[in-house]
């Protein structure tokens, strides 16, 4: 019997795979009390809210105490400053950690996606990493700015396309969000939304397609011999257009600095839409959704998250990452499904022949998904 190559399609296109995760976060770890107490905010609807975000806690790197111990102002231009810095650190450190654990080194990276919507750079967040990682300095880039909490899947689209491309070259994805530099509190319950919500974090992941006769990483990024790894098998996406302005950046007047704003429907919406895409993306390759083990979905809040798991029928043991991610490090934008996929890998229960989906939702209103399956490099 002649052994068939999983690695590649019947049309002998290669398959992208997922070598290896890396995450960091910034600042200090703060309870949802602590924010409440730092920033002064007594009001008990707001505090109630905090409450029942399902956050344990966050990461957030915040000003210095005044001399009446409030926290320090911060313009609009601090914001950004400090967005710069600490996306850059966190950036390091993510891909510091995806390649220790693929075995690569930095001048291994040939294509550089780096994904951020919490601060505007030029030049962008690639370029900087570059500069601090000492990358090649002809490694081809992509800057990925304003698509929100779903745009690690956007640009893990745009890295397959670039591995199919380039077989046996590397392909790094960075998403890192530095979330308390774009914050605006106030008496509102809009702002009291976002605040409950986001903290600070970034992830990357390397991918690679396979070249024919070459043995592959396993997902836990063991070197570069055979192994068991996720392999890339389809994507699909929704934009809702009808909920384009739910999720969005405004600027603020009487702030002097941009306000994000969250409709109260978002979960609605996304559950509404959640069963279309899902079953789109799996139809495409012939999987039924009860063949699907493993769920890995944006921890965009516990209202979405729970929304997501009704309207699939999800167990809760299959949210078990996201709620986890939720409680943990509160929403991460567009990092929080890496941080969920991490969580996967550490746990060491993915076998060969499984699925999994990664799903996130953001601006647009927009669902991104993709299909994975674990095999045999």
């Amino acid at each position: 019997m002649v052994a068939v190559d999983r690695s590649f399609g019947h049309d002998g296109i290669p398959i992208p795979l997922v070598a290896a995760v890396g995450t960091a976060v910034a600042g200090h770890a703060y309870s949802q009390n602590d924010v409440l107490d730092l920033f002064g905010i007594s009001d008990p609807k707001v505090r109630s809210l905090f409450g029942k975000s399902g956050i344990r806690r966050r990461f957030l790197t915040l000003p210095s105490g005044g001399p009446d111990g409030r926290l320090a102002e911060e313009s609009q231009g601090d914001l950004l400053r400090k967005h710069r810095r600490i996306v850059v650190d966190m950036g390091v450190r993510a891909v510091g950690v995806c390649l220790a654990r693929a075995c690569l080194r930095p001048v291994d990276i040939g294509y550089l996606v780096c994904v951020t919507t919490t601060g505007f750079l030029t030049p962008g967040l690639s370029a900087l990493l570059v500069r601090e990682m000492d990358l090649a300095p002809d490694v081809q880039r992509l800057d990925v700015v304003g698509m929100g909490c779903n745009a690690a899947m956007n640009g893990l689209a745009a890295a397959r396309a670039w591995c199919v491309a380039n077989p046996g070259r590397v392909a790094v994805l960075v998403c890192a969000e530095a979330c308390s530099a774009a914050y605006v509190f106030d008496s509102t319950m809009r702002t009291a939304v976002v605040n409950s919500l986001f903290g600070d974090g970034a992830a990357a992941v390397a991918l690679t397609a396979p070249v024919v006769g070459a043995a592959v990483p396993d997902s836990a990024g063991r070197g570069r011999g055979g192994g068991l790894a996720p392999y890339l098998l389809s994507a699909a996406s929704q934009v809702i257009t009808s909920a384009v302005d739910a999720m969005r950046y405004d600027w603020d007047d009487a702030q002097g600095r941009f306000s994000f704003f969250l409709d109260r429907q978002i979960p609605y919406v996304i559950g509404a839409h959640v069963e279309a895409v899902v079953d789109r993306l799996l139809s495409g390759v012939g999987v039924r959704r009860s063949a699907v083990r493993h769920w890995l979905v944006h921890a965009g809040g516990r209202k979405v998250i729970d929304a997501v798991r009704v309207n699939l029928r999800l167990s809760r043991h299959d949210m078990r990452h996201t709620v986890a991610v939720l409680r943990d490090y509160g929403n991460l934008s567009s990092g929080s499904v890496l941080f969920s996929y991490e969580r996967l890998v550490e746990e060491g229960s993915a076998r060969a022949g499984d699925y999994g989906v990664l799903m996130a939702m953001g601006p647009g209103s927009t669902i991104e998904t993709a299909l994975i399956q674990w095999r045999w490099g």
